[in-house]
């Protein structure tokens, strides 16, 4: 699984509309999907879009989450390689580069987390990107599109996060 992190080099302030809207309108082109064999694409261009939605509210919030599908994680593969695409993205969408950083690419970072606590700060970004009565594929999009070794994250962590967001 990979983690994200951004510069917090003259980080301007991100605007969640602003991520929706230029969410919304990027193309992905098929080279996104060059290494991300599975099908239906539609559902994993979903989580892509999903993804990058929960991205701009952590870098907003300053936090470190979990990418919680190989299958989307692939895509985002795809779309950094399209690099001027990405760069212009990444501008728009959050005023600064949102960087990779796969599990194992570097030291370890204790105030990072385990990827299980970033996987919750994930949930806890999807709470604050979903819109009305949409419904999050990417928990458990592995599984439907088939990836021989599924990521996601369990309906019993997401639940449990949902509770403790609800009660603070």
């Amino acid at each position: 699984m990979a983690t994200l992190f951004s510069s917090k080099r003259n980080k301007p302030k991100i605007d969640i509309a602003t991520v929706d809207r230029v969410v919304d309108a990027l193309d992905l082109p098929p080279a996104v999907f060059k290494t991300c064999p599975w099908q239906p694409r539609e559902l994993i261009e979903t989580g892509l879009r999903q993804w990058l939605r929960c991205a701009g509210a952590a870098m907003r919030d300053d936090q470190v989450i979990g990418m919680p599908s190989h299958a989307v994680d692939e895509a985002w593969h795809g779309l950094i390689l399209c690099t001027q695409r990405y760069a212009a993205f990444c501008d728009r969408a959050y005023g600064r580069f949102l960087h990779h950083f796969p599990e194992g690419a570097g030291p370890p970072n204790p105030t990072h987390g385990s990827m299980h606590e970033q996987l919750g700060r994930t949930v806890v970004a999807w709470d604050l990107v979903a819109r009305p009565g949409e419904e999050c594929v990417l928990w458990d999009l592995d599984r439907l599109v088939g990836v021989e070794r599924p990521w996601g994250v369990d309906a019993r962590q997401v639940a449990e996060v949902t509770q403790r967001l609800r009660q603070a």
